[in-house]
Protein backbone atom coordinates (compact mmCIF):
# COMPACT_ATOMS: atom_id res chain seq x y z
CA UNK A 1 0.00 0.00 0.00
CA UNK A 2 2.77 2.33 0.94
CA UNK A 3 6.00 2.66 -0.08
CA UNK A 4 8.62 5.13 0.48
CA UNK A 5 8.72 8.47 2.58
CA UNK A 6 10.28 11.83 3.45
CA UNK A 7 10.14 14.72 4.94
CA UNK A 8 10.09 18.01 2.76
CA UNK A 9 12.18 20.73 4.92
CA UNK A 10 10.72 24.07 4.18
CA UNK A 11 13.69 26.48 4.17
CA UNK A 12 14.12 30.37 3.94
CA UNK A 13 17.35 30.07 1.80
CA UNK A 14 17.79 26.87 -0.42
CA UNK A 15 21.03 27.72 -1.30
CA UNK A 16 22.20 27.36 1.87
CA UNK A 17 20.57 23.86 3.27
CA UNK A 18 21.34 22.52 -0.52
CA UNK A 19 24.97 22.99 -0.05
CA UNK A 20 24.82 22.01 3.94
CA UNK A 21 22.99 18.35 3.04
CA UNK A 22 24.91 18.16 0.11
CA UNK A 23 28.14 19.30 0.67
CA UNK A 24 28.61 18.64 4.23
CA UNK A 25 26.48 15.52 5.02
CA UNK A 26 26.86 13.79 1.73
CA UNK A 27 23.16 13.62 0.34
CA UNK A 28 22.97 13.39 -3.44
CA UNK A 29 20.91 15.30 -5.58
CA UNK A 30 18.16 13.18 -6.97
CA UNK A 31 15.89 15.71 -8.51
CA UNK A 32 15.26 19.37 -8.97
CA UNK A 33 12.36 21.49 -9.87
CA UNK A 34 12.57 23.68 -12.30
CA UNK A 35 14.97 21.46 -13.64
CA UNK A 36 16.88 24.53 -14.94
CA UNK A 37 17.68 27.35 -13.44
CA UNK A 38 17.36 28.49 -9.78
CA UNK A 39 15.17 25.58 -8.08
CA UNK A 40 12.36 25.75 -5.80
CA UNK A 41 12.24 22.20 -4.74
CA UNK A 42 14.95 19.83 -4.40
CA UNK A 43 15.09 16.15 -3.63
CA UNK A 44 18.06 14.48 -2.11
CA UNK A 45 19.63 10.70 -0.65
CA UNK A 46 22.33 9.13 1.09
CA UNK A 47 24.05 5.97 -0.64
CA UNK A 48 23.59 4.01 1.97
CA UNK A 49 19.65 4.76 2.51
CA UNK A 50 17.66 8.15 3.68
CA UNK A 51 15.63 10.45 1.43
CA UNK A 52 15.17 14.16 1.86
CA UNK A 53 14.02 17.07 -0.27
CA UNK A 54 14.33 21.31 0.38
CA UNK A 55 11.71 23.08 -0.83
CA UNK A 56 12.18 27.10 -0.78
CA UNK A 57 9.21 29.11 0.87
CA UNK A 58 8.47 32.83 1.15
CA UNK A 59 5.93 34.61 3.56
CA UNK A 60 2.28 34.38 2.27
CA UNK A 61 2.97 31.25 0.03
CA UNK A 62 0.54 28.66 -0.36
CA UNK A 63 1.70 24.82 -0.99
CA UNK A 64 -0.36 22.54 -3.47
CA UNK A 65 -2.32 21.41 -0.27
CA UNK A 66 -4.04 24.95 -0.20
CA UNK A 67 -2.73 25.05 3.30
CA UNK A 68 0.21 28.25 3.78
CA UNK A 69 3.98 27.20 3.89
CA UNK A 70 6.71 29.08 6.18
CA UNK A 71 9.55 28.66 7.33
CA UNK A 72 10.33 28.99 10.96
CA UNK A 73 13.45 29.10 12.83
CA UNK A 74 14.46 26.55 15.31
CA UNK A 75 13.35 23.24 16.02
CA UNK A 76 10.40 22.44 13.43
CA UNK A 77 11.79 18.58 12.92
CA UNK A 78 15.06 16.80 14.07
CA UNK A 79 17.11 15.03 11.51
CA UNK A 80 19.02 11.56 12.86
CA UNK A 81 22.47 10.47 10.49
CA UNK A 82 24.22 7.91 11.50
CA UNK A 83 28.31 7.76 10.52
CA UNK A 84 31.05 5.95 11.05
CA UNK A 85 33.06 7.97 13.60
CA UNK A 86 30.93 10.71 15.44
CA UNK A 87 33.70 12.21 16.42
CA UNK A 88 35.54 12.83 13.17
CA UNK A 89 32.20 13.68 11.62
CA UNK A 90 31.14 16.90 13.89
CA UNK A 91 35.26 18.08 13.75
CA UNK A 92 35.03 18.08 10.06
CA UNK A 93 31.23 19.96 10.24
CA UNK A 94 32.60 22.57 12.78
CA UNK A 95 35.48 22.99 10.55
CA UNK A 96 33.29 24.42 7.87
CA UNK A 97 31.62 26.74 10.88
CA UNK A 98 28.46 24.26 10.69
CA UNK A 99 27.05 25.23 14.51
CA UNK A 100 28.22 22.49 16.90
CA UNK A 101 25.19 22.38 19.25
CA UNK A 102 25.86 19.26 21.55
CA UNK A 103 29.36 17.94 21.67
CA UNK A 104 29.88 14.04 21.03
CA UNK A 105 29.00 11.82 23.96
CA UNK A 106 28.31 8.36 25.01
CA UNK A 107 24.86 7.50 25.68
CA UNK A 108 23.18 5.42 28.40
CA UNK A 109 21.16 3.74 24.73
CA UNK A 110 24.97 2.32 23.47
CA UNK A 111 25.06 5.13 21.32
CA UNK A 112 27.55 7.87 20.84
CA UNK A 113 25.82 11.08 19.74
CA UNK A 114 26.03 14.43 19.20
CA UNK A 115 23.98 17.63 17.85
CA UNK A 116 24.92 20.29 14.97
CA UNK A 117 22.37 22.55 13.69
CA UNK A 118 21.63 23.19 9.81
CA UNK A 119 21.32 26.41 8.07
CA UNK A 120 17.83 27.29 9.20
CA UNK A 121 18.30 26.43 12.84
CA UNK A 122 17.32 22.73 12.58
CA UNK A 123 18.80 19.78 15.19
CA UNK A 124 21.01 17.11 13.61
CA UNK A 125 21.98 14.21 15.67
CA UNK A 126 25.15 12.64 14.48
CA UNK A 127 25.18 9.24 15.63
CA UNK A 128 27.23 5.64 15.65
CA UNK A 129 26.46 2.54 17.81
CA UNK A 130 28.85 2.26 20.24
Amino acid sequence: MFRDAFPIVYTEDLPAARKFYRDRLGFAETFQFPPDGDPEFVAMALAGGGNLALAAVTDGQVGAHGLPTHARRGRQFELCIYTDDVDEAVAELGRHGVPILVEPADQPWRERMAYVADPDGHPVMICAPR
